[in-house]
């Protein structure tokens, strides 16, 4: 889009307005000071929504969920490095999701930081910790264009995290200057080599070959197009176990992601001799164990990458299933919807009743954490959704994934957080922007009190537990009360210990517009 000439503007006038032209439509914030002359701007300029974060972490945990379900990128407002630094967690969450993301921080005014004031720190080198671009824009009359490059990373194939970092004086200063987007970077057209390669791998060795789906081949046209090599080859199909948005439900393919635990894992993987990556890394465990190895597969296996994260899975799927001459593929049925489960939570009980009365169209935000692996396979019978897990492996994104997954949802799909109490205090002020915005979004916190998965992570690694180590695990002393931490931020919330309840409070919650929470005693 061009920008019009106008005479007279500041930095951060030229910011918005450059935005603006650019598509960005929403703007998730925790301003300060230093940005007081952008927040100005987004108040005299229409065209963009904003949505405050009570802490950082919230923000940028936004502006992952709204780019995995908008598929388009917002932008978060952070205040100088300390505030980067809050917001940090969840950046590197977005840019395992490979989320768009233009992020802008705010920063001390250039004449003003040979002075080390208190917020003075290294705040470029900060942001190169989770970003895939990082520019400082010190004159006025660059941050248009300094804007419009940004913009142009976090909406290229495979997303990007882009940071502008705006020293104060370059938004207040006369001289800026609105910049016209800059042309789309489109997915990298396949690789016939590449394409060549798996079709002889699967013609020759079809029933120990993996193809292994990450990124956006987890979408429906690419899990399409795998399923007819599946069907065609005898080869099987996986999804990575950081996943940052999966199609499911009935209608779709019932993929199961490669296991988190190393034996399931390796169970799993160790006997394809080939394994086909379609925008997906080789698989390698979160932690290293004593003694153990850090990959999960065979050492044998020969990987073959299909596509990168820059190119369309869907389209070299679909051009390796033509050079096979693979058939359309039914999607198998799923079978009867299951009926909800009554009586004490269980992880298989919490899963079938969620997909007995799911709405249609809904979207799962999952950090259920060590409670909810099993969810997957009682859930393939449930409506058409999309499930959201956390990516980078650090806790706290459910919540304002959640929240950010909404807006860009524009508040028409209903979504349902499966939160695990603990990472769920993390980024408790996400209710607060759930209220604020009146979104519908249903949280079930998984309450058993305890870092559950730490507790199983002292077997693995061989540690033996005493008194000390336990009481940093648990939770109950003094006891959190998810109701009351509900009520506080604004929502409605209710307890329960059993499934027909939670099932009831789901039931009713679905039926509004507001934020819901219930807390499950699992």
């Amino acid at each position: 889009m061009t920008v019009p000439e106008r005479p007279h503007m500041n930095g951060a006038q030229s910011l918005v307005h450059t935005l603006v032209a650019g598509g960005i439509d929403t703007c998730f914030a925790n301003p300060g000071t230093s940005e007081m002359h952008f927040v100005a701007a987004l108040d005299q300029i229409p065209g963009i929504r904003c949505v405050l974060g009570l802490q950082e972490n919230i923000v940028t945990g936004m502006a992952d969920g709204f780019y995995r379900i908008a598929d388009r990128p917002a932008t978060s407002l952070l205040h100088c490095g300390p505030g980067l630094a809050n917001g940090l967690a969840n950046l590197h969450n977005a840019r395992r999701a490979r989320s768009g993301i233009v992020n802008i921080i705010g920063d001390q005014a250039t004449w003003h930081r040979p002075f080390d004031a208190p917020l003075t720190t290294d705040t470029e080198g900060l942001a190169r910790f989770s970003s895939d671009w990082v520019r400082t824009t010190t004159r006025s009359a660059d941050v248009g264009r300094d804007a419009a490059c940004a913009m142009q990373v976090a909406r290229r194939a495979g997303g990007g995290v882009a940071t502008l970092i705006l020293p104060s004086d370059a938004s207040w200063d006369q001289g800026g200057v609105a910049a016209s987007s800059l042309p789309d970077l489109a997915p990298t057209a396949p690789d016939p080599h590449a394409i060549g390669t798996a079709a002889r791998i699967l013609r020759e060795h079809g029933e120990t070959t993996l193809i292994l789906l990450g990124g956006r081949a987890m979408l429906v046209g690419a899990q399409e197009a795998s399923w007819r090599l599946v069907q065609a080859t005898g080869a099987e199909m996986m999804g990575e176990y950081v996943c940052a948005r999966m199609s499911r439900g009935r209608g779709r393919v019932p993929l199961n992601r490669v296991p988190y635990a190393q034996a399931p894992a390796q169970k799993a993987l160790w006997r394809y001799s080939h394994i086909i990556l379609v925008g997906a890394r080789p698989p390698v465990g979160f932690f290293g164990y004593p003694g153990q190895p850090s990959i999960h597969h065979n050492p044998e296996t020969l990987f073959h990458v299909l596509s990168r994260p820059d190119q369309d899975p869907a389209t070299a799927l679909t051009d390796l299933a033509e050079t096979l001459n693979a058939p359309k593929a039914a999607i198998p049925d799923a079978g009867p919807r299951p009926d909800p489960i009554v009586g004490a939570p269980t992880p298989e009980g919490l899963a079938r009743t969620l997909a007995a009365i799911m709405p249609e169209n809904a979207i799962v935000s999952d950090e259920s954490v060590s409670f909810g692996r099993g969810f997957y396979e009682h859930t393939f019978a449930a409506p058409q959704h999309d499930w959201l897990h956390l990516t980078g492996g650090a806790i706290g994104d459910g919540l304002p994934v959640a929240t950010g997954a909404a807006i860009g949802a524009g508040g028409r799909r209903r979504v349902i957080g499966l939160q695990a109490d603990g990472s769920a205090m993390y980024s408790l002020q996400s209710l607060w922007t759930q209220a604020r915005e009146r979104l519908p979004v249903t949280t079930v916190i998984l309450s058993n009190r305890k870092y559950k998965i730490l507790i199983n992570e002292y077997v693995g690694v061989g540690a033996s537990p005493g008194p000390t180590a336990m009481s940093m695990l648990d939770l109950t002393n003094p006891e959190l009360d998810w109701v009351k931490i509900a009520n506080g931020m604004g929502v409605e919330a209710a307890w329960t210990d059993t499934l027909e309840g939670c099932a009831d409070l789901m039931r009713q919650s679905f039926a509004s517009q507001a934020p819901f929470l219930i807390e499950l005693a699992i």
